[in-house]
């Protein structure tokens, strides 16, 4: 499977890293001078942040739909193109009501990324095969973020070159790379295993009884009964919930971190760099976590230790005030307990769900319902309660929480099928919770 990873993966890989940097270097584009020469005030960088999940989230589903219509390398080149333009064009920007409109249009074009390029993935790997390649695709987020703080602290370096501010060269030099991207997409981006060329005839053939995926052709398309049947079952809303309570701290991490760390006075190129290294302790942790749960082929556990994480990163950081080095640990629990948790929680839904339409429609669902979490966090650390963010903290906390009761709710329904699958045939077992056996993974 070496070669289908070196096709399938690097150029998705890509893609979301593109995607996340271009989503969240607004964060570092707020700590320039980019409120006072759009003439924000009150609320309005955070609506300006909350308008871009109102397509991202709406268009999340549909999105997975047509990509299965146009096929993947079509589809996501040309999401790619258009916030590749959108966010070339909000480097030009000169007034709130402009970056209202560009970040709207960012969440539309975006919104098939994530749910598609999951989806995607599913089609190449069997269940016991996906943890690890959702987690190398899930990295490029950790990356990004990284990242995002390592370019901004250098292009905050360009303010006034050619008379153009260092926030609006954020934008235009991440603009212009995400528009190569996607003209690469367009010829590398692998379509779904039976319409690819690199592969042979037998050699497709043989990707499609390993995944199930000869069975595709005989689903058709998806109906309303198919999404009625798909909400029918709890664990597709517990799953969601599950998942939402990780993003929501996820999201407001990878927007206010440049903000929180900036609390810890440190200048605004210094605030960049001290931003990255707890990235790096959240893949540390994210990749661990991952080889754990693929050798015991359990996921409870992980995740529910990575809750842990979350919830002693934050009772440091609502705490601790006046010792920066405990206070900057704090930060680099969080992160690890957040993107400890991420792949697992994704992969763990995706993975009990049979057939590709309910993996279809899972993938947006998912993704879109989690995503409401980054509404709720951009509305979270706003400027009244800094610096040290109390409620702030404690509403993550509470999400932390939850998260944990919601991944043990989702363990249970889990075990409550054992006897219903036990009694089914055994193709039946074997489609619908074949990653199961022979040791169960909770």
């Amino acid at each position: 499977m070496r070669r289908v990873d070196l096709r399938v993966l690097p150029m998705l890989f890509l893609i979301y890293v593109a995607t996340f940097l271009d989503r969240s270097n607004i964060s570092n584009a707020l700590t320039m001078r980019l409120p006072q020469e759009l003439g924000l005030t009150g609320l309005q960088p955070n609506t300006a942040l909350a308008v871009f999940f109102v397509p991202y989230i709406i268009f999340e589903i549909p999105s997975n739909l047509l990509m299965k219509r146009f096929s993947p390398r079509v589809w996501l080149s040309l999401c790619i193109l258009g916030f590749g333009i959108v966010m070339l064009g909000q480097g030009f920007i000169r007034n709130y009501s402009g970056l209202l409109a560009t970040r709207f249009l960012l969440g539309f074009f975006e919104a098939g990324i994530a749910p598609g390029s999951y989806y995607l993935i599913s089609f190449w790997y069997r269940r016991q095969d996906m943890q690890k390649r959702f987690t190398i695709y899930f990295c490029s987020v950790i990356l990004a973020s990284a990242f995002g703080g390592l370019l901004a602290s250098a292009i905050a370096k360009m303010d006034g070159v050619r008379g153009i501010s260092n926030w609006r060269w954020i934008f235009i030099l991440e603009g212009i790379l995400t528009i190569l991207i996607a003209i690469a997409a367009f010829f590398f981006v692998s379509d779904f295993p039976a319409e690819v060329s690199w592969l042979t005839d037998t050699e497709k053939q043989f990707i499609l009884q390993r995944t199930g995926g000869s069975a595709i052709s005989s689903e058709g398309r998806v109906t309303w009964r198919d999404l009625a049947e798909f909400f029918k079952d709890p664990k597709n809303e517990v799953g969601a919930l599950m998942y939402f309570c990780i993003v929501a701290p996820l999201y407001a991490f990878a927007y206010f971190i440049p903000t929180i760390v900036q609390t810890l006075g440190y200048s605004v190129i210094q605030t960049q760099l001290h931003s990255v290294p707890p990235f790096a302790a959240g893949l540390g942790m994210c990749l661990v976590l991952t080889y754990l749960s693929s050798q015991t082929n359990n996921r409870l556990p992980y995740v529910l230790f990575s809750g842990v994480l979350l919830i002693s990163g934050f009772s440091i950081l609502i705490t601790t005030h006046k010792n920066f080095p405990v206070q900057y640990a704090g930060l680099c629990l969080v992160c690890m307990g957040i993107y400890g948790a991420s792949p697992l929680i994704i992969c763990w839904c995706l993975m009990n769900l049979e057939g590709h339409k309910q993996r279809g429609i899972g993938a947006g669902w998912f993704i879109g319902f989690a995503n409401c979490g980054g509404i709720m966090a951009i509305f979270l650390f706003l400027p009244k309660y800094a610096p040290y963010y109390r409620p702030a903290y404690l509403v993550c906390i509470a999400f932390a929480a939850l998260g944990i009761l919601m991944t043990l709710c989702y363990a249970a329904l889990i075990l409550r099928e054992r006897p219903i699958t036990a009694a089914a045939p055994a193709p039946k077992l074997d489609s619908r919770l074949s990653y199961l056996t022979p040791k169960p993974s909770y």
